[in-house]
């Protein structure tokens, strides 16, 4: 049952969105030590390990190079780009802005599932992005002036080049294993940072270790967590989940930072939820009614 599986995607994206911040956050602190591109390849590097010990464990090192390493090396070079292209916007823009523009992410990976999938888009969906991305610019009110700077066509790119990483690890779903999509891609992103960052590496300090493992452990979860996420749901049904970041943001920004949301950011927190919460009712509905 499709509704079934997008139920599953759906708790899968939560948690990834949930490890991603998390991840976010070590990230944000490393960033005021160390350039932004070896920060990404410290992200690739430290999950590496724990990837390998992931595929030791369910058993396919034999199998983990018969891949279609075309869509593979193709996300590859997705994903140092909009490593590159991000770490270019933040430089340029104020982060909630870059944010702002990023989030327009799920209806481009909404869009592309119709040619590229050939799914069916239900109104539900796009009503769930169009309400969570409505409370996105509530939450966030960026400057209309940013939206028109080389930092937001950059931002634009990178959401462009990450919607189409992940309606490209919907397609290798169909041939390839969780596994074999997670390895290739911490082991290529790990490789592509490494190799832009090199020219104007920093060595790590001793105090940043504990970081780093954090680093480590929340980008190997979530990474596995997004692949089981588009692995068997709908990628429009998924995508919308994606504003839960907001939440999170939220969150950690008091926990880490003691800094409490303003009144806009409260009100388009609880669109961005309830537009989540409306789908995700619907989607177990129709797994009740399925016969």
């Amino acid at each position: 049952m499709q509704s079934a599986g997008n139920v599953r995607s759906i708790v899968a994206m939560l948690i990834a969105v949930g490890f991603f911040s998390l991840m976010d956050a070590v990230l944000k602190t490393l960033g005021s030590s160390y350039p932004a591109m070896q920060v990404a390849a410290l992200r690739g590097l430290s999950a590496l390990p724990l990837v390998c010990a992931y595929v030791l464990w369910r058993k396919q090192t034999q199998g983990l190079f018969q891949v279609r390493w075309s869509l593979h090396l193709l996300r590859g070079v997705m994903g140092v780009l909009m490593l590159s292209f991000f770490a270019f916007a933040l430089r340029e823009l104020p982060l909630t802005e870059a944010y702002t523009i990023f989030f327009i992410s799920p209806l481009l990976i909404t869009l592309l599932s119709i040619p590229v999938l050939k799914e069916k888009v239900q109104p539900r969906h796009w009503i769930a992005i169009a309400v969570g991305f409505a409370g996105v610019l509530i939450a966030m009110r960026p400057d209309g002036s940013a939206f028109f700077s080389l930092g937001a066509l950059a931002v634009l790119a990178a959401a462009a080049l990450y919607a189409t990483s992940a309606v490209t690890a919907r397609v290798l779903s169909r041939t390839d294993s969780s596994v074999q999509v997670v390895f290739w891609t911490t082991a290529l992103m790990a490789l592509g940072a490494s190799a832009l960052a090199a020219p104007q590496w920093v060595a790590v300090q001793s105090a940043h270790w504990p970081l780093i493992a954090a680093l480590a452990v929340t980008g190997f979860l979530g990474g596995v967590a997004i692949t089981e996420a588009f692995q068997t749901g709908k990628a429009s049904a998924v995508a919308p989940f994606e504003y839960t970041a907001l939440a999170w943001g939220m969150g950690l920004d008091w926990v880490f930072w003691r800094t409490l949301p303003d009144m806009y950011t409260w009100v388009g927190g609880a669109v961005i939820v309830g537009s989540g919460l409306y789908l995700i009712r619907h989607e177990q509905t129709q797994v009740v009614v399925a016969p």
